[in-house]
């Protein structure tokens, strides 16, 4: 990398972990369970489809004004269109979306080189995550579980900001933790628009990784033209090493 560089900053999901064996059907169903279990009496038709329509109402919010919205939010929305009384704060629902993520927390593995890349990179730079994600503590959880959390010195989650990428709000706050300009930052991550698009809007230098969950082929529909491309972690890895 350039002398100039003195941060890099990395997406997580897909950049540096893979998704294995995860079914959302499965989570939605513990869901209920754990609805039920908390003394809502409720059919588990009418609550998934109550569940549905919620989701998607946010979801429109949350990619459209790019405000994150956490999950707590739309569980309790879901409820009270059901006839129950609930706010997003309710213990019961906080306990119930821990439920929903635990298969989630368990389907996260490191992709090939990451650990000794950030290991690597951690002396040589300062490095933030930045993670658009609905519940922060599934991200921070993460990051403990693989055991790469103490190799960022700044860690952004979308529902602990209050934006997701590519809002420039998001970006801006991981360069002031960080205490470094955009032009001396690079930005590592999968999603053309989300990564690439957010990080070089605010000037940083922007490397594109393909994973499980965007291609070259994404990238090039989008028509963002990051700084660097590389095939894997790996290749990134190398790319670091030899400079």
């Amino acid at each position: 990398m350039q002398p100039s560089i003195k941060a890099v900053i990395f997406d997580f999901i897909g950049t540096l972990t893979n998704v294995k064996g995860y079914s959302l059907e499965t989570s939605k169903m513990r869901l209920y369970n754990a609805i039920v279990d908390a003394g809502f009496n409720i059919s588990a038709e009418n609550f998934l489809k109550a569940y549905s329509e919620a989701h998607e109402k946010y979801r429109v919010i949350r990619y459209q004004k790019l405000v994150e919205v956490t999950n707590a939010v739309w569980i309790s929305d879901a409820l009270n269109a059901l006839g129950f009384k609930t706010s997003p704060e309710d213990l019961r629902i906080k306990t119930a979306v821990n439920v929903f993520f635990e298969d989630y927390l368990k389907s996260f593995e490191l992709r090939p080189c990451v650990k000794p890349m950030l290991k690597q990179l951690s002396t040589r730079y300062k490095l933030g995550l930045v993670s658009n994600f609905t519940y922060a503590p599934v991200i921070y959880a993460a990051l403990r579980k693989l055991g790469i959390n103490r190799f960022f010195n700044v860690i952004l989650v979308s529902e602990a900001v209050g934006w997701r990428k590519p809002h420039a709000k998001i970006f801006k706050e991981a360069l002031k933790r960080l205490g470094t300009k955009a032009e001396e930052t690079v930005y590592v991550g999968d999603s053309p628009q989300e990564d690439i698009e957010g990080a070089k809007a605010v000037g940083m230098k922007t490397v594109f990784v393909p994973s499980q969950f965007y291609s070259l082929e994404n990238l090039q529909e989008s028509q963002q033209k990051p700084d660097t491309i590389v095939k894997d972690i790996c290749a990134l890895y190398k790319k670091f090493t030899s400079t």
